[in-house]
Parts: C-alpha cells; structure tokens; sequence
C-alpha cells in the first residue's frame, strides 16, 4: 500500500484536476446557450434558400445553368474538414478526421486534398494528405463576412477548374449530447430528382437566370456558415458532456483514494498503538 503521503498527493493532483474540469464545464454550458441559439435561428432561413434553389435550378434549361453546376469527370476533390481549435471534447475531432479518410480513399482514382478549419483537423490530416488552406482563425470571429471569403475562395477554385469536386464534413448539432457527423456535397450544386413542388409557378423579375446566378453564391455561403456554426455547437456540447464525464470520474477516483488514505491511516495509528503497548509488556517483563 502506498504511504499516507503519496496518497495525500494524488487526492489534492485529483481535485485541482476536478476544479478545472469542472469550469470548463460551466464556460462551455455559456457558450452553447448561444451556439444553440444561433444555428436554430438560422437552419430554417438556410434549408429555405437552399430549397427554393433547387427548385428553380430544376426548371431552368440545360444551356442556361450555372457554372457552379458543372458536371465534370471527377480528377481532384477537395474535403474541407470543420473541427476545433481545442481539444478535450470527446471524440468529436476524431470523428471528423475518421470520415474525411473513409471519403478520401474511396476516390482511389482521383486526387484528393483538404482543407482545414480548424486547427485539430489540420494537425492530423497535414501527415496523411495535402493541405491546401488551413482556415483556423475563423473561429477567433465568426461572422458571415468571414465564411464569405473562404465560401468565394472554394467557388474560385471550382470555377477555374483546379478542382472537380468539393466535399464539406462537419459535425451537425442535434442536442448537447448528440453530434451527427454530416458529408455535404458543396459545389458542384446537385438539383433535386423531380419534386412534387417543382411546377410552382412563381412571376420572375429580373429573368430566372439572373435570380438563380445572384442566389447560388449566396447559398453556398450560407450553406459553408451553417456547417460551421453547426460544428461550433457541436464542439461546445461535445466539450461540455466530456467535462461533466470527467467531473463525475474525478469525483470517483478523490472518494476511493480518501477511502484508501483513511484505511492507511488507521492501519498506522493501530500499528503505534500495538508498538507502544508491546514496549510497555516488555518493560513490565
């Protein structure tokens, strides 16, 4: 058994542990109120737009689409890999990096590079393939102007053909506790199979071309903000119940060592006491 010591020691290494865990817990539960509040104002707006597209994409003539849906022979994709600046949120990052390699060597004939954003991502991903941009500081002020410019790079790579296809993989928000990891499709835009709503009849001004070609660039960059506003809710859920689990077995491990710390304890006093009253029958011997 471990002296009185070294015990004492590890009760007091567990509870500054416990103390930290333990507001990082509380941050993380601030900053998910308003992470949550965030991506749920925002879906409705995002899965709106992104459906009214497609429903005017579908009706438009095959001579008159966009240039962002330009079918081409697949030769180089591009993943771009939404994680965290930080660790300790559970496998939220490793999930990520799991599934942009599960997506990078089913393209076996093809080219595939990344993107990162997020500094987890790029530091396991740099070893395996080849990172184009890492994009990590988007997190230190999210706004849409920011996304904007990281949306009209990923259209400017597409549109000069120096890739043929880009994937997004992100963690969607679901609840605290839940994070779905997520493959989207970014560019080239894929139009909706035949919706029972396709025929609406809707009055143009300007031209339907001129909507759709204003409305495309908008979209992907709201789609690329949802994705990452998504994975900034999951990243604070995640962080949040990885603390509160390591909260709980902290907790644990201080009461068994205590337990232990006590049994040495009283294991020492009794063994003075037997020391002391077998001197004393010596003495009297």
């Amino acid at each position: 058994m471990a002296n009185l010591k070294e015990i004492r020691n590890r009760i007091s290494s567990v509870s500054s542990t416990m103390q930290i865990t333990s507001a990082m817990k509380m941050v993380s539960a601030a900053k998910l109120k308003k992470a949550q509040d965030a991506i749920t104002a925002m879906r409705p707006y995002a899965d709106k737009l992104t459906e009214l597209l497609q429903n005017l994409s579908t009706t438009l003539d095959a001579n008159s689409g966009s240039k962002f849906a330009e079918q081409r022979d697949i030769k180089t994709v591009l993943i771009v890999a939404i994680t965290s600046n930080r660790g300790l949120c559970g496998a939220f990052n490793s999930n990520i990096i799991k599934q942009v390699t599960h997506l990078a060597k089913g393209y076996k004939n093809q080219k595939v590079s990344v993107m990162a954003i997020g500094k987890k991502g790029n530091d396991a991903l740099g070893k395996d393939y080849q990172v184009i941009s890492n994009e990590s500081s988007v997190f230190d002020n999210l706004t849409f102007e920011n996304v904007a410019i990281i949306a009209d790079m990923l259209m400017a790579q597409f549109e000069s053909g120096t890739f043929d296809k880009i994937e997004l993989v992100y963690n969607k928000f679901k609840n605290a506790a839940t994070q779905v990891v997520m493959n989207e499709t970014f560019l080239p835009i894929v139009s909706e199979a035949q919706r029972v709503n396709a025929n609406q009849d809707y009055i143009f001004e300007p031209s339907k071309v001129e909507i759709v070609e204003t409305l495309i660039p908008k979209s992907l960059k709201t789609q690329l903000f949802k994705a990452i506003r998504d994975s900034f809710a999951s990243e604070h859920g995640a962080r949040m119940t990885a603390m509160h689990k390591a909260t709980d077995n902290a907790t644990e491990l201080r009461d068994q060592l205590k337990l232990t710390y006590n049994k040495a304890r009283q294991a020492a006093i009794t063994n003075e006491i037997l020391e002391i009253v077998g001197g004393a029958e010596a003495l009297n011997n």
